[in-house]
């Protein structure tokens, strides 16, 4: 485990100029304390890790070293081969570029690993584009997955509703959801990060500019956060459940997970039936109807009024319709 660590640390250092203590605590998983001790002990084995101190200081490599521990297990070669997605390059063009990629990896690999590709392959695919739906590559695609790579500015016309709007963005990075792409990017010279489907672009012209990125923005950070934050927009209403054990346990799968776990998470307990009641946010009564019929016997609306009355109306319909189908 150590062993491990250390060699990790290394290739970190390889890879900048300098990290501070907290920087390599929190990659390595462990505490500054440690990272001392792990400095130290490359240090004595012949590693030239220097400790700059004061305020500003860290840990760097001198004079140029890198390691030649650079051999890949099996499991981190059939890791590697399981980070692209060839749907996606394919949309952004980048398939060529992906397969000579693997080419030059697979040629350096040991012969004992080299059927990490296939072994990869034969046990993983992703199937990014939702169920029932035939995935469209919107055509500014291939251009602006360029400008992103080239940190280059772009020309866009955007359809905002019916309305088309024309902007100037710096483009930081594509996000492919459920078989959508996304833009996330800002407006030149400056400005809040936005969102944009791609597929609603009307046109878009990469320009010969080029934008100097935010050093510390997260594509992964900015995009949960954007998912979350949209997900509890829309959530403008609120229905009272009484649900069962096995209502409890399914309501996750039928309306907002988040929603439904910090609904279940404020109940007060269980009643003498062992049912809990829960508020939970949703979209609107509509959507919470449709949601909720999902749960059957196992879930009692008790407000508001009209939702209830709705689903006790659906009952009697069902009850109803079964008396005939028995006969009676």
């Amino acid at each position: 485990m150590r062993a491990a660590r250390l060699i990790k640390m290394v290739l970190l250092l390889q890879s900048r100029p300098s990290m501070t203590a907290a920087e390599l605590a929190r990659e390595l998983e462990v505490s500054e304390r440690t990272v001392t001790r792990d400095a130290q002990a490359l240090s004595e084995a012949g590693v030239p890790v220097y400790a700059d101190r004061g305020r500003a200081g860290g840990y760097r490599l001198v004079g140029g070293y890198r390691t030649r521990l650079t051999g890949l297990a099996r499991t981190e070669a059939e890791a590697l081969f399981l980070s692209g997605v060839p749907g996606a390059l394919r949309e952004m063009g980048l398939q060529d570029a992906a397969s000579a990629a693997r080419l030059k990896v697979s040629a350096a690999l040991l012969p004992s690993l080299r059927d990490a590709p296939d072994s990869a392959a034969r046990r993983f695919h992703l199937d990014a584009p939702a169920w029932f739906r035939e995935p469209e590559t919107p055509a500014p695609l291939p251009v602006i997955a360029e400008a992103v790579w080239a940190d280059r500015r772009i020309g866009t016309v955007y359809r905002r509703g019916e309305r088309p709007v024309e902007r100037e963005l710096e483009p930081y990075g594509l996000v492919l959801k459920a078989g959508v792409w996304y833009l996330c990017a800002r407006v030149a010279g400056g400005g809040a990060f936005r969102t944009y489907r791609i597929d609603r672009f009307v046109a878009v012209d990469a320009l010969d500019e080029r934008f100097e990125r935010v050093p510390d923005f997260d594509l992964a950070a900015f995009w949960s956060e954007q998912v979350e934050r949209f997900a509890r927009s829309i959530l403008r209403a609120a229905v009272v459940v009484r649900l069962s054990p096995e209502g409890a346990r399914r309501l996750p799968y039928a309306v907002d997970p988040a929603a439904a776990r910090e609904a279940l998470a404020g109940t007060g307990g269980p009643d003498g039936e062992g049912w809990v009641t829960v508020t939970v946010p949703v979209e609107s009564e509509e959507v919470a109807h449709e949601q909720l019929t999902a749960l059957g016997p196992e879930a009692e609306v008790l407000a508001p009024a009209g939702l209830r009355e709705r689903f006790a109306a659906d009952a009697a319909r069902l009850a109803a319709r079964y008396r005939r189908a028995d006969g009676g």
